[in-house]
């Protein structure tokens, strides 16, 4: 089995067409089958189904897939460990929620462009039910996330910081004028929410379920901004970090509910893979976050109160 088997069925996995494959990585459609055909053979199990035009991954081809990440994402890290000197350079991978990276870490790139500028980095959104996978096969090479334990033990982490989390309404919502909100009070309301894989969400539904109440309505989205405005134009109830609403709340557009519920307050973490080379890009990444994102109580206490 050859790198360069596993680097063409990679890409092959990722495009699912031959022409577009051999374009990416290099070489002439005739080489690409050739070098599947061969890998095929190696293993014993065909690893895509040919329909027509049409290529997808056979069960043996999904199986198989993680491993070749793996090992190619331990190629790259080993040649990278090789390459690089002490300063900070090459790519850096983070996965990172939107309100983080919007609200949190400006001023945290700032500094670490000016310091470190053969740093590429590179920020994708993450899923916290896929986390453990991308980082164990190298498609992210660390995350921050709101999270209240390492999702397992594979997983190392640093506690960064407490991100209260909000629910919110429009000034002349009924439930603004409440001394507070309990659970009960979300039956029959209309939900502004993140999508089902986010922590703070999920605190959220495990609240709900064990109560067992059901709200009238409730509409995912993909963006805590677009949560934020709808929350502002009266649509519903949002659930959101304090850091998304802190000027809408200053300037009295939202209103901070006084929720009397269980804690629905999360934990901002540093995650890396255990077996994961740490670079001295992400040593530096690591260094700088820690500093700039401390837990700061007055700020979410100081909203409370606006």
């Amino acid at each position: 089995m050859e790198v360069r088997q596993l680097q063409i069925f990679r890409a092959l996995a990722e495009e699912l067409n031959f022409t577009r494959t051999a374009e990416k990585v290099h070489t002439v459609q005739s080489n690409v089958t050739a070098q599947i055909k061969a890998l095929e053979e190696e293993l014993g199990s065909p690893l895509f189904d040919r329909l027509g035009r049409r290529v997808t991954l056979t069960d043996a081809g999904r199986n198989f897939l993680p491993f070749a990440e793996q090992a190619l994402a331990a190629m790259e890290q080993g040649q990278r460990a090789v390459q690089t000197g002490a300063e900070p350079s090459g790519p850096l991978k983070v996965g990172i929620p939107e309100s983080i990276l919007t609200y949190r870490l400006p001023q945290v790139l700032r500094i670490y462009h000016r310091r470190f500028p053969h740093v590429e980095l590179n920020f994708r959104p993450q899923w916290d039910d896929v986390l453990p996978v991308m980082l164990e096969t190298g498609k992210l090479d660390m995350a921050v996330c709101m999270i209240d334990a390492s999702p397992n033990p594979a997983i190392k982490s640093i506690r960064l910081r407490a991100e209260r989390i909000f629910l919110l309404a429009h000034t002349s919502h009924p439930l603004a004028g409440q001394r507070t909100v309990k659970p009960a009070d979300l039956a029959g309301q209309t939900l502004l929410l993140t999508e089902g894989g986010c922590g703070y969400r999920l605190k959220l539904d495990r609240v709900m379920a064990m109560q067992n109440i059901r709200p009238g309505n409730v509409t995912e989205f993909s963006s805590v901004e677009a949560i934020k405005q709808c929350v502002a134009a009266g649509m519903g109830l949002g659930l959101l970090p304090a850091i998304v609403v802190a000027r809408e709340l200053r300037q009295h557009q939202l209103k901070a509910l006084h929720w009397a519920g269980p804690s629905l307050d999360i934990a901002t973490h540093i995650l890396w893979h255990k077996d994961k080379w740490v670079s001295p890009a992400m040593a530096a990444f690591m260094e700088l976050v820690r500093e700039k994102l401390e837990d700061d109580e007055s700020e979410s206490e100081d909203l409370m109160r606006a």
